[in-house]
């Protein structure tokens, strides 16, 4: 018990707020793992573990049955569920794919306006461990691997000021991560390379067209970015 005690009581802690120029900083390496095509071929896959943890979630929220999550070396992803194959559940799984990240990092950033960072890498941990067992093939095990002992490597061994510093970049990457990813979709749809997104399979289960979809993922990672930026700036 005494143990358990003392890992709550280092989960729970707060943080001490980070300077505006450690803020900054967090943003603008953030910034670079999005905006630099060398760093966001490998970055990008810790968006798609985002997105297909987000249908994951959603659909066992809607009482399907998870059947697995495959990653792929080129940054796209398949989650399976088993239930009905039309219906809001299908359509709510279906639309959590690209509003995922920028909802988990709108959630991050608000346990960081909380002064929780220490329990959001924890948290970020537990839920790389859930995704785990749904993992279907090497690379994605792989990938979900590595992204754990990032995180269990900056919570263990960082100082407290370096896990802030951590959990703010990884939220700030969420952030502006998500909006790239609806635009890169877009880009694809334009040029007819994506016939089964997200975006697509939605418009066949719900005759609502393609690009209002896409629209509507923006929508909600835009807002998400902005809603998080307020938390985040002192």
């Amino acid at each position: 018990m005494d143990v358990l005690e003392r890992f709550w009581t280092r989960v729970t802690a707060e943080s001490a707020a980070l300077p505006p120029g450690a803020l900054l900083g967090c943003g603008l390496v953030a910034l670079l793992l999005v905006g630099y095509p060398a760093l966001w071929r490998y970055s990008r896959n810790a968006v798609t573990i985002a997105h297909e943890g987000a249908h994951g979630l959603a659909a066992l929220a809607t009482g399907r049955r998870l059947a697995g999550i495959r990653l792929h070396s080129d940054t796209s992803g398949l989650t399976v569920s088993a239930g009905r194959p039309t219906g809001p559940g299908m359509v709510l799984t279906g639309a959590a794919g690209y509003t995922g990240p920028g909802l988990f990092g709108l959630g991050a950033a608000a346990l960081l306006a909380a002064g929780y960072a220490v329990g959001l890498l924890w948290l970020l941990l537990g839920l790389l461990a859930l995704l785990l067992v749904q993992i279907r093939n090497w690379f994605g095990l792989w990938s979900v691997l590595v992204t754990g002992a990032v995180v269990f490597a900056a919570t263990w061994w960082l100082p407290a000021a370096g896990q802030s510093a951590f959990a703010h970049v990884v939220t700030w990457f969420l952030l502006l991560a998500a909006p790239t990813t609806v635009v890169e979709l877009q880009r694809k749809r334009r040029r007819r390379a994506a016939p089964d997104s997200d975006a697509d399979q939605l418009a066949r289960l719900t005759g609502v067209p393609g690009v209002l979809w896409v629209g509507f993922f923006l929508t909600v990672d835009v807002g998400a970015l902005a809603l998080g930026t307020w938390w985040l700036l002192p």
